[in-house]
């Protein structure tokens, strides 16, 4: 490719830009935004190869920042090829980078997806490899280290592990103090690690505290964050089920519906078809014959 100038101003740029990113995919779900982010990570790589200096190491800093977005919008597609492509990007201009803290996120980013597909050991190895560094990171990433491996301690059916992490995690949360623009959603999700620590407790079974926790976290989420809630109400659905609250599984189960109609996010549906089974008991019961006809419209569109 033809050499080009490129102006340092364009490293800000693309971090404002990540921002805006950010918050239109809490209102907007994947599909809309991953043309528009993807098509800027293609720019910020081919400027990259003319960069130079301080601005070549700011444009990978960023690069790696919007590829690990894209892979989480092709997650919350539920197209998990994709996601574990883009997270194999992320992971290399993260190394290019000589970022420790960014090294750190890439492989946090990659044990987000061997959560997804339900291996847990895999996530306890890969947060592992990054808290082997905690020294060099910032609280931010180590935080995120924490939480991921708490969610693979939740998949091999370790509860004493998961409390631990979280707890740690909590103890750094008030030493976030950096400016990195990316992985901020301890700062943005209020009861953050809370929100973790419920969806642990549903994998683990444990119902009734996994939806007094639900409920504690649903009342800080702003009806603006229609995704999250969504995710974090068909948690709390299955929960109640779980604790043999039929009724207000149901009733949650409304809800969810329009949200993942609208926001097309597969990761809800997901949600909704754990809750069809944690509803099989009422199958033939009125309860379970009314979850069937709410979930027809989210089936058809899936």
């Amino acid at each position: 490719m033809a050499p080009q100038h490129v102006d340092p101003a364009l490293v800000g740029y693309f971090q404002q830009q990540l921002e805006g990113h950010y918050r239109a995919d809490m209102f907007l779900g994947p599909h809309d935004l991953i043309g528009t982010v993807s098509a800027q990570y293609q720019l910020i790589d081919k400027l990259v190869r003319s960069a130079k200096g301080e601005t070549r190491r700011g444009l990978l800093h960023a690069g790696a920042a919007y590829a690990a977005l894209v892979g989480w919008l092709y997650q919350d597609a539920g197209d998990m090829d994709g996601a574990a492509f883009w997270r194999g990007v992320t992971q290399e201009i993260a190394v290019r980078s000589r970022d420790p803290h960014l090294i750190g996120y890439s492989l946090v980013n990659q044990a987000q997806v061997r959560t997804d597909l339900g291996d847990g050991h895999a996530v306890v190895d890969l947060c592992e490899a990054v808290l082997d560094d905690a020294d060099r990171l910032v609280p931010k990433v180590r935080i995120m280290a924490m939480q991921q491996q708490a969610h693979g301690a939740s998949l091999t059916g370790e509860r004493r592990a998961v409390d631990q992490l979280l707890d740690q995690a909590d103890l750094l949360l008030p030493s976030v103090d950096d400016d990195l623009p990316w992985g901020n959603a301890c700062r943005r999700t209020p009861g953050y690690l809370e929100v973790q620590r419920a969806t642990c407790y549903g994998r683990l079974g444990l119902g009734a505290e996994a939806s007094s926790l639900g409920t504690q976290v649903l009342a800080g989420v702003p009806e603006t964050a229609r995704r999250d809630r969504g995710v974090y109400m068909a948690r709390q659905a299955t929960a109640a089920a779980a604790a043999r609250e039929p009724d207000q599984a149901v009733e949650i189960a409304r809800t969810v519906a329009t949200i993942a109609i609208e926001t097309r996010s597969a990761r809800m549906r997901r949600e909704l078809v754990t809750l069809e089974q944690a509803m099989r008991p009422w199958h033939d019961a009125p309860v379970g014959r009314d979850l069937t006809e709410i979930l027809a419209p989210v089936t058809e569109g899936s």
